[in-house]
């Protein structure tokens, strides 16, 4: 069967599947309760089903079922248990909160199905700051940071409505593109399956009365998924590039920039609560789409919508650079606009306690000021 027949039927069998399932879970995770309580740090008011992300899962293994015969290295067999560990893990997270600590090491296995598989492996930058040649031990270890890194800061967005489905979305649109060129169709159904999934979701997640939440068990498995296909994307032959709309040396930049909105955001976090003496995991309201609903006063569907095009926006404005600059010009380029960033939510830096005192205030302001306009209406009506 052709390509385009079968990213068909794939898309279209997963969206559906997606889409009947979801309310089942729904039903049933309202059944046995075992909702998202909203707590202080919460962007919601209402108990919420969670667990959206077992639809996830199984999806994925029909689909890996379906596409195996795509899998020159046979990668289908080291995706399963990585993906089955993290299902497990997310399962238990939504249900009864493990720690972090737990989390890593069953990322950490996970991941280790993953870099032992000869498809994965990256033996060169290909020039990237000027680096050729990577010994088999610090790909180990660069792969296994990589992959951690985006699994953990995927998971770290999933905060507000829409926001994980929208960067999620957009993220396997240009990884299909990216893999449909370079002629690695397997990667690319992967993607397109993912892209189903989430698009299938998205309707729930931001509706008003069937809404679910994705949970750690569909943030764990989306994170795994993409770290594969950023890895994947670094690991390509130099001749798979003869498609691709950017130059070979600059295939790192251009993994950074489609993760901008998941890597920035983690970045900035960690570094306000290391500042403020907390644990990198600790819990806040420090996020960029947190900002955006506590003090630009926007909705989640707007704060979503925003950081959605600021993805789309940033990746094709790389992606043409990287067709001609060279890798000194756009790594200044790159580290420019995160300082700009940076600076811009600088203000925006508080801890939870902070935060939570500010937030408070205004609420009173502006209850303070709702009183007085609304006084003088009432004086006129006596006359």
């Amino acid at each position: 069967m052709f390509f385009l027949e079968t990213a068909i039927l794939i898309f279209v069998g997963s969206f559906i599947l997606t889409y009947l399932t979801i309310p089942k879970i729904i039903g049933v995770v309202e059944h046995k309760r075992l909702m998202d309580d909203p707590d202080q740090r919460s962007s919601h008011k209402s108990r919420t089903p969670t667990l959206g992300g077992i639809a996830f899962f199984y999806c994925l293994i029909f689909s890996l079922f379906f596409i195996k015969g795509r899998a020159e290295h046979l990668e289908f067999i080291y995706i399963i248990p990585g993906l089955t560990i993290l299902f497990i893990v997310g399962l238990k997270d939504d249900m009864v909160v493990l720690s972090p600590g737990s989390k890593l090491i069953a990322q950490v296995i996970a991941v280790a199905f993953i870099l032992v598989n000869d498809s994965f492996g990256i033996e060169s930058l290909n020039g990237f700051l000027n680096i050729y040649e990577i010994p088999y031990y610090l790909y180990l270890v660069i792969g296994g940071f990589l992959m951690l890194t985006i699994i953990n800061s995927y998971n770290l967005i999933d905060g507000i409505d829409g926001l994980a489905s929208i960067v999620g979305i957009v993220i396997m649109v240009i990884y299909t593109t990216i893999f449909y060129l370079s002629q690695e169709y397997f990667f690319a159904l992967i993607a397109i399956t993912m892209n189903a999934c989430l698009m299938a979701f998205f309707g729930f997640n931001i509706s008003s009365n069937k809404k679910i939440f994705m949970g750690d068990t569909g943030s764990l498995i989306i994170g795994f998924i993409i770290s594969i296909l950023t890895l994947k994307f670094l690991a390509l032959e130099p001749t798979a590039y003869g498609d691709l709309p950017f130059l070979l040396e600059n295939a790192p930049l251009i993994a950074i920039s489609i993760l901008i909105v998941p890597l920035f955001d983690t970045a900035r976090v960690f570094t306000i609560r290391i500042a403020n003496r907390k644990g990198p995991f600790s819990p806040d309201r420090n996020h960029v789409h947190h900002i955006l609903i506590d003090f630009w006063g926007l909705s989640h569907k707007q704060a979503s919508f925003i950081i959605g095009c600021f993805n789309i926006i940033f990746v094709v404005l790389f992606i043409i650079l990287g067709s001609k600059a060279k890798n000194t010009g756009m790594v200044i380029m790159l580290v420019s606009v995160v300082i700009f960033l940076a600076y811009i939510f600088f203000r925006y830096n508080y801890n939870f306690t902070t935060l939570k005192q500010k937030i408070l205030l205004k609420r009173k302001i502006d209850a303070l000021k709702g009183k007085k306009e609304s006084a003088p209406k009432k004086k006129k009506d006596k006359k």
